[in-house]
C-alpha cells in the first residue's frame, strides 16, 4: 500500500493527514480519493496543487509500488 500524505488545506478539507492507500497508479489513487471524498477531490483537482512521488514532484500519471510515498502538496505563498 502506498502512504499518502495531504499537507496545508488538503488534509483539513480530508480530515485526515496520512493514509496507507492501495492502488496501481497515480490516476486511480485519485479516483478512489474523489469517490470516497468529493471536496477532497475538488481539492487535488484545484489550481496549483502539485504531486511528489518519494519527494519527486510529477506531472500526469506515474505507477505505484507498496513502497511509494505520495505526498499532495498544495499552492505555497509567502514572500
Amino acid at each position: 500500500m502506498a502512504r499518502v500524505l495531504l499537507f496545508g488545506r488538503l488534509s483539513d478539507v480530508a480530515g485526515w493527514r496520512d493514509r496507507q492507500i492501495d492502488s496501481p497508479f497515480l490516476s486511480a489513487l485519485r479516483a478512489k480519493l474523489t469517490a470516497e471524498d468529493a471536496a477532497l477531490g475538488e481539492a487535488l483537482g484545484g489550481k496549483g496543487v502539485q504531486v511528489a512521488l518519494d519527494q519527486v514532484i510529477v506531472r500526469g500519471d506515474a505507477a505505484l509500488n507498496p513502497a511509494t510515498e505520495v505526498a499532495f502538496l498544495p499552492p505555497m505563498s509567502g514572500g
